[in-house]
């Protein structure tokens, strides 16, 4: 029993250090591939910056040319993923160059009327403001010609108001209009009608 314990004891032991060795292998075996990859990688860079070879600088060329694509097709349609169709980016942007060109002109023919707008309101303005100085002017004119007939003469002073008193000739004095004298009641014999005919032609 014991001896058979320590034989599944020594059996475990030697398949994990299989498995660890194992792994660790698989490991150092990709890495090693990487820093393959990345070294070959990277000696074609070093061969075709340094040779400068015409295909080495067509591709940069594709590729700078490409990214400037996807940079416009971003601008023109930045809710939609990018497209790949030359064509279609290019016609897409002469679409939208055009409608920019014809909304340009049509803000340029707006600007220029809201221009002459503008100057013929400055010219009201200054047209409304010459109007309210002469109106002033003669405002004041005005008023100097009112306080001069209105005010009195330097030196003078009003009479003082007389007393009036009843007249037995029934003569009613108003201030201001002097003596008005009243309408006497007529005579018995200017009343007598009986001789108009004889003093007067008889009426028509």
């Amino acid at each position: 029993m014991g001896s058979s314990f320590r034989f599944l004891e020594s059996l475990a032991g030697r398949s994990s250090a299989e498995v660890d060795t194992s792994h660790h292998g698989a490991t150092s075996q990709g890495n090693e591939y990487l820093q393959s990859e990345h070294q070959r990688k990277r000696g074609r860079l070093d061969s075709c910056s340094k040779l400068g070879s015409k295909a080495c600088r067509e591709k940069v060329r594709r590729q700078n040319l490409n990214d400037r694509f996807a940079e416009l097709c971003s601008v023109l349609e930045p809710e939609r993923p990018v497209k790949t169709d030359k064509v279609a980016i290019l016609g897409d942007a002469v679409k939208v160059i055009r409608q920019l060109k014809t909304d340009s002109q049509e803000f340029s023919k707006v600007n220029e009327k809201l221009l002459e707008v503008i100057k013929s309101l400055k010219a009201e303005k200054n047209e409304l403001r010459k109007e309210k100085i002469t109106l002033k002017a003669d405002r004041e004119r005005l008023e100097q010609q009112l306080k001069a007939t209105t005010a009195p003469p330097a030196g003078f002073l009003p009479p003082h108001p007389a007393v009036y008193h009843p007249r037995p000739d029934n003569v009613t004095v108003f201030p201001s209009y002097g003596y008005l004298p009243m309408w006497h009641y007529a005579t018995p014999p200017a009343r007598d009608s009986s001789q108009d005919h004889k003093l007067w032609s008889p009426a028509a």
